[in-house]
């Protein structure tokens, strides 16, 4: 499967699904030790490539289990035995490598697990924090969840998940953190009775403030601009008691196949506005043009936040990608433009570390409609946030930055941005 997804750059889910389909002899817990392995594999390619001297599949593996699983090199052996099942036994030259190579002399990229040519923009948003950043994002994802605030408290859910030790989560006020097993993955979830009743979403504490930070107002017209599967647009309706006008809608009507479920489910409350596609497709919000109160982007972007959650997709990030979603993120963010009134705020996020797309991003728009929006200041964002939140968070000349290192969170940026005239 590595070799696969390195030689067809292709997603590693859509490599394990169909491995999974190829090998329907394989228990569900084969299948999930070995999604475990390919992805432990893909967050450590760099650095296990440089301590086994070799950037084979094999190699990488073998690097992984003692990088991110933290196994010795007589246990490494042991599992490559060659019996039965097992792989050919290491090499003299592998069980060397094992014992003796370090990552000293590496450079940050490789010691970091990321892209050479993404460490300018990685180093800039970054700064003194880079190499524990990047080591926090080749770690393995927390499970949060976000408690729905429309049926009830997080006190009233923990008690149901109790089996599963949920915690608090750090920051987001109606969080909870579910500790993940020894194979990186978590329970199931959205298969538990409170889950189908709408108590709670899967969603990372990142997102959640992001939607937090949004500051939604009950009685405002709200635009959820990139709503995709919903996420967000339940969050917003959470957070003001279904008290907002609030409209969803996405460019690809694919992506919001998701949400109508997920509204019925949690009893939120959304216009959703599905584009048509081909010669029929017309601006489905041209209406309220110049007449919202609030407009969440949530861009379109490389998605450098979640390496965490997705290792394969930083292996397959070019500087073209980056150029396509800096193009699309303008065209959003001047769509918002046109959607907003005086006096509204454009909320923009990112998953996203790369100022690119972040701080580049919010810069342009202030240029084009030059006098037409201002930046509000980060510290007035982060007061409708907890109070934790403000220590720890990176604020930026226009916004704020979470990150895996400083808050424990998938890497989102935040900007607000207010409408003038």
């Amino acid at each position: 499967m590595l070799t696969d997804i390195a030689e067809r750059r292709r997603p590693a889910a859509d490599a394990l699904k169909d491995w999974g389909l190829a090998h329907r002899f394989a228990g569900s817990g084969d299948r999930a030790g070995i999604a475990s392995l390919v992805y432990d594999a893909l967050r450590r390619r760099a650095s296990a490539s440089w301590i086994m001297g070799s950037e084979a599949p094999r190699a990488v593996l073998i690097g992984a289990l003692r990088l991110q699983q933290g196994l010795a090199a007589a246990s490494v052996s042991a599992l490559f035995s060659g019996e039965r099942f097992a792989p050919a036994p290491l090499s003299a030259e592998e069980r060397t490598r094992l014992e003796t190579a370090t990552l000293e002399d590496a450079p940050p990229e490789v010691a970091g697990d990321a892209p050479a040519f993404a460490m300018p923009e990685l180093a800039a948003a970054l700064g003194d924090d880079l190499l524990p950043e990047l080591k926090a994002l080749a770690r393995r994802a927390p499970l949060d969840i976000r408690v729905n605030a429309l049926r009830g408290r997080r006190e009233d859910v923990m008690p149901a998940l109790a089996a599963f030790d949920a915690a608090p989560t750090p920051h987001a006020p109606n969080g909870l953190r579910i500790p993940i097993g020894a194979d990186g993955r978590g329970p199931a979830l959205h298969v538990e009775a409170e889950f189908l009743d709408g108590w709670y979403e899967i969603q990372d504490e990142g997102s959640q403030l992001a939607a937090l930070l949004a500051a939604p107002q009950p009685g405002e017209t709200i635009v959820d601009l990139c709503a995709g599967g919903g996420g967000k647009t339940l969050a917003l309706a959470a957070e003001t008691a279904n008290g907002a006008r609030l409209i969803a809608t996405d460019g690809d009507p694919r992506r919001l196949a998701p949400i109508h479920e997920r509204l019925r489910r949690s009893g939120a409350l959304a216009d959703v506005r599905t584009p048509r596609t081909g010669r029929a497709r017309a601006d489905v919000l041209e209406d309220l043009d110049g007449r919202v109160d609030r407009v969440l982007v949530d861009a379109p972007c490389t998605g450098s936040g979640t390496w965490r959650r997705n290792p394969d997709a930083k292996w397959r990030l070019r500087p073209n990608s980056l150029a396509l979603r800096t193009a699309e993120q303008t065209q959003v963010l001047d769509r918002a433009a046109r959607l907003v009134k005086p006096g509204g705020r454009i909320v923009y996020v990112t998953c996203s570390l790369l100022p690119a797309e972040n701080e580049t991003a919010v810069a342009g728009l202030l240029s084009r409609w030059r006098g037409r929006f201002a930046v509000v200041p980060p510290d007035e964002v982060l007061a409708a946030g907890p109070a934790s939140l403000r220590t720890a968070v990176r604020t930026t000349r226009h916004g704020i930055q979470m990150s895996p290192f400083r808050t424990g969170t998938d890497g989102f940026y935040v900007a607000v941005i207010a409408r003038h005239g």
